[in-house]
């Protein structure tokens, strides 16, 4: 029988959901039904790869029914599209968040929070990178996955750029220029994550650090010693 929608006193949207004979029908934010897909669905990612996600694998791996999934994303297609959207929001809103400086008004300060973002344990799982590189892999092939990346990553670069430009100017450094180090400090970053990936015996968590570390003290020995 098909669970419906309901609101509850908030007006938050929740469904019904059946539980065993005697038990209380549990009610849960529609909200949280999402989520708890799109998370099932990371794990089906890094454990068999973006081509082999099924609707079937995820709601398996959820607990959850074909009919729920439906309900919420109405085809796998949409349902792998919201979850690359929530990847790249994580990762590129943490990482903004930093940049803006709303919580950490000292460059140097920041600049530190941000290299600790990039390189913690949070980003650096290896099921979230897995995820991350596997949908970068097919946005070439799949323009949809291309303009969701493309943008998140233009407008991560574009805050990059601008807290460069400030450091820059707050210590007066010469030759020094803003957009070339933000294209170069990135793509070093996402090396590190590939690296960290693919050959963790190789490169250690630290020694990443280190390296991201020593390029922006190369750049801005005033701000980071």
């Amino acid at each position: 029988m098909k669970s419906e929608g309901m609101s509850d006193a908030s007006g938050v949207m929740t469904e019904e959901v059946p539980q065993a004979i005697g038990k209380r029908r549990q009610i849960r934010p529609r909200a949280e039904r999402r989520q708890q897909l799109i998370d099932a669905t990371i794990r089906c990612i890094a454990q068999h790869g973006l081509s082999k996600v099924t609707m079937q694998m995820v709601t398996s791996e959820a607990g959850l029914s074909v009919g729920i999934a439906n309900l919420h994303f109405q085809s796998k297609d949409n349902l792998l599209r919201e979850t690359l959207r929530f990847v790249a929001e994580e990762y590129h809103g943490g990482q903004i968040q930093i940049m803006e400086g709303a919580a950490i008004t000292d460059l140097g300060e920041r600049l530190d929070a941000l290299l600790d973002f990039q390189l913690g344990r949070g980003v650096t799982q290896r099921q979230k990178m897995s995820v991350w590189f596997a949908y970068y892999g097919e946005a070439g092939a799949r323009p949809v996955y291309q303009k969701i990346v493309s943008t998140v990553d233009r407008l991560a670069a574009q805050k990059l750029e601008t807290l460069f430009e400030a450091i820059i100017a707050e210590a007066h450094y010469e030759g020094v220029d803003a957009k070339e180090l933000a294209t170069g400090y990135s793509a070093l970053i996402d090396g590190l994550h590939l690296g960290l990936l693919v050959t963790p015996k190789e490169l250690s968590k630290r020694r990443a650090r280190a390296v991201a570390r020593d390029f922006l003290r190369r750049a801005f020995p005033k701000h980071i010693h």
